[in-house]
């Protein structure tokens, strides 16, 4: 079968890094994860993941499927209560959360840059309750596009390191302003994580020094100090939920990392109408 030539921007090339190990990890014979778009997505795609394969560390790889499960499982308790929510996934890349929980009522916009969503396009297949934006998450044309501006769940997978800390304030500052009240998951690096990521992830894996992670916060309770309406919800080390699952050598490197804090995962709520 003939593959799919793909031409992507070094920021976007790094979307196929979850997706690759979202699919390695669902041709498991005891997947913690199963994600049968991944695996038809990559089959399709005309692209050398020796490199990634080779390089990666176990890890990191392993993040990738912690923060998909923590992603999924915070999801779907949101959409317990809110069951006709709106779900923002931004940076969505080829991201296939939509196809492993969405519940059949939720409303879901997924957000990334016009040659990742023209790729997309290719794979994934926009709907009714599913809506794709072509555009920058800077960009503030795409609120205008989302229908129901309340029970807003914001998604930044594998996203928010990319920008900037003043970046990264001016968007909750926006977020507060145009959704009054909105929840927001994302995953996050420490100063070292952010660093250890750069050196050992994005230039081993083959990426350039244009798609190296910018942020990075050793006590995510600092962002609070950003806003009186932000609220940390939940934060949590990367592995914590999951070290039971692996075998001794591998749980070993996961206290490790949690214990130096290199990746974690958090849910912060704005609520801008309330803090008025």
């Amino acid at each position: 079968m003939k593959k799919d030539e793909i031409a992507l921007g070094s920021v976007q090339k790094t979307l196929l890094l979850p997706l690759w190990g979202r699919a390695a990890e669902t041709r498991k014979n005891r997947p913690l994860l199963m994600d049968n778009t991944a695996v038809r997505i990559i089959d399709a795609i005309n692209y050398d993941f020796t490199t990634i394969k080779n390089t990666v560390n176990p890890l990191i790889r392993t993040a990738w499927i912690a923060r998909s499960i923590y992603f999924d499982d915070r999801i779907r308790a949101f959409l317990e209560k809110h069951p006709s929510g709106t779900i923002v996934n931004i940076g969505c890349g080829l991201d296939t959360t939509y196809d492993r929980i969405d519940n059949g009522t939720a409303r879901w916009y997924e957000l990334d840059l016009p040659d990742v969503i023209e790729l997309r396009k290719q794979y994934i297949l926009p709907g009714d309750r599913r809506i794709f934006l072509a555009g920058s998450v800077l960009d503030d044309a795409w609120y205008d596009i989302i229908s129901e501006k309340s029970n807003v769940l914001l998604l930044f997978a594998g996203v928010i390191y990319y920008f900037a800390e003043d970046t990264v304030k001016s968007l909750f500052n926006t977020f507060g302003e145009k959704f009054g009240k909105c929840d927001i998951l994302f995953d996050y690096a420490s100063v070292k994580g952010m660093n250890m990521s750069n050196k050992r992830l994005l230039e081993k894996s083959g990426m350039d020094s244009e798609a190296r992670l910018r942020w990075g916060i050793d006590d995510i309770f600092e962002i609070e100090k950003w806003d009186k309406a932000i609220k940390v919800l939940e934060s949590i080390p990367m592995y914590s939920e999951h070290k039971k699952k692996y075998p001794l050598f591998r749980r070993i490197g996961m206290t490790i990392s949690d214990r130096m804090k290199v990746m974690s995962l958090a849910h912060v709520e704005i609520n801008r109408a309330g803090n008025i």
